[in-house]
């Protein structure tokens, strides 16, 4: 397939993802008045969860089309920094303050303004934990292929991050101003100004332990895995856009 093609097929599978996760989270509060909250998120579910698996199997796929940018592999370092870019970028794609319990609805999803943990650090930590994935992911993989992508994704969270605000501020008023004078977009930067306390405590969690024993697992099989993965993309994945 040519790789002008792959590349534009990828951008359309993020604006796809894009428009579900934010139209979504934008629909939300209506929704949920209509048909209910666990209603609401089994439904969102069902359309959210087959387009990033489907965006993802694509992405493995391709991600070595086009031109090759730099290759770095094989350089220990690189490799190395690669892997601690990506496990810090997972802890902050899933902030111990989430509920699992509230993901497939056994407990009642709500909108909350979260304060502690990561929020700390961030309060868009699954749009830094993305961003911070795609710098890794490029600069590993090199292609023109993965740089799009990443410019695709890292578009899409950027926005992700004002549209977030937006709806907090919407929903909570004077609850979400105070939140926001207190936290910060970037990374650090309401700790070192004295806005925030960085309190190691509130880390300590089971999701975390869960996310920190997961890379675990990864590192380990990581060759066994990118076989399986390749193999299938192969036989499924990329024959659904031939």
């Amino acid at each position: 397939m040519e790789t002008h093609k792959t590349s534009l097929i990828i951008l359309g599978l993020i604006f796809i993802f894009a428009v579900i996760h934010s139209g979504g989270a934008a629909l939300r509060s209506k929704a949920e008045d209509v048909i209910g909250p666990r209603l609401w998120r089994l439904f969102f579910v069902s359309l959210s969860l087959p387009s990033a698996v489907i965006l993802i199997g694509y992405f493995l796929a391709h991600r070595y089309d086009g031109i090759r940018l730099w290759n770095f592999q094989g350089n220990n370092y690189v490799f190395l920094l690669v892997w601690i870019l990506t496990a810090i970028s997972f802890l902050f794609l899933y902030p111990a303050t989430y509920n699992l319990l509230e993901i497939p609805s056994v407990l009642k999803p709500q909108v909350r303004i979260y304060g502690t943990g990561i929020m700390r650090i961030t309060r868009h930590p699954q749009a830094f934990g993305q961003i911070i994935w795609c710098l890794a992911h490029t600069l590993w993989i090199g292609s023109s292929f993965t740089f799009i992508t990443s410019l695709g994704l890292i578009s899409h969270h950027l926005f992700a991050i004002w549209h977030g605000d937006k709806r907090l501020e919407n929903k909570f008023g004077e609850e979400f101003y105070k939140f926001r004078d207190s936290t910060s977009i970037i990374p650090f930067v309401a700790i070192f100004d004295g806005r925030q306390k960085f309190k190691v405590k509130e880390f300590f969690k089971f999701s975390q332990l869960g996310i920190l024993i997961a890379i675990s697992v990864i590192w380990l099989s990581h060759k066994y895995i990118n076989i399986a993965v390749t193999t299938f993309n192969s036989s499924f994945i990329s024959k659904i856009f031939n």
